[in-house]
């Protein structure tokens, strides 16, 4: 929670029992390795803050000759906001999933108590601002890298991005966020490792 004043906090006009008042409305939930938060098909209810852990983001794909197969195309992790934004803030059922790639702590808040702080107050509207333009910017960052960086330069660009859990990453998920079989993953690491 701790973690979550500090960036209410640091905002310039906001007092410490206004900080207190809206870090009142997220509520502490410890999810247990692999439990899938957000399932395809619903709608997302929430923004969340994660305090510890690491959050995957794929979907399923399906095709009638070929096995189906999990695609991740993201990852959030500690002192981030995140959610199905899309189908945050439309409503609308999501197209894909949300599940924890280990023991992961969030701070939630529900979509209806964030439309109450947006109308309270503009900390509300500051503290929605952040979350979404990280979630932009995270996702042109991706968007990017899939069409500029290699597979090994995408690897990199992940532990950098990730030190601390890029061991905890399963090399599926990995080696599908960054557009490669696991076998191929397994030699771009043994080649880093010669280096």
């Amino acid at each position: 929670m701790e973690k979550l004043l500090s960036i209410y906090k640091s905002i310039k006009e906001v007092s410490h029992e206004e900080a207190q008042y809206h870090v009142s409305k997220f509520e502490k939930i410890i999810f247990p390795k692999k439990k899938l938060i957000l399932k395809e098909g619903t709608t997302e209810d929430y923004l969340y803050f994660i305090d510890q852990g690491i959050i995957r983001f794929f979907v399923n794909k399906t095709h009638p000759t070929e096995p189906s197969r999990e695609i991740t195309f993201s990852f959030i992790a500690q002192n981030m906001f995140c959610s199905a934004y899309d189908s945050f803030i439309t409503r609308l059922p999501c197209i894909y999933n949300v599940e924890t790639v280990q023991e992961t702590t969030v701070y939630r808040i529900h979509f209806d108590d964030l439309q109450e702080l947006y109308a309270r107050s503009a900390v509300g509207n500051f503290i929605g601002r952040i979350s979404a333009e990280n979630l932009y910017v995270k996702k042109t960052q991706r968007e990017i890298s899939l069409l500029t960086h290699s597979a090994e330069e995408r690897y990199l660009n992940l532990a950098k991005a990730y030190p601390s859990f890029i061991l905890d990453i399963p090399l599926k998920h990995i080696a599908s966020y960054i557009g490669i079989t696991p076998q191929a993953l397994s030699r771009i690491r043994k080649r880093i490792a010669l280096t």
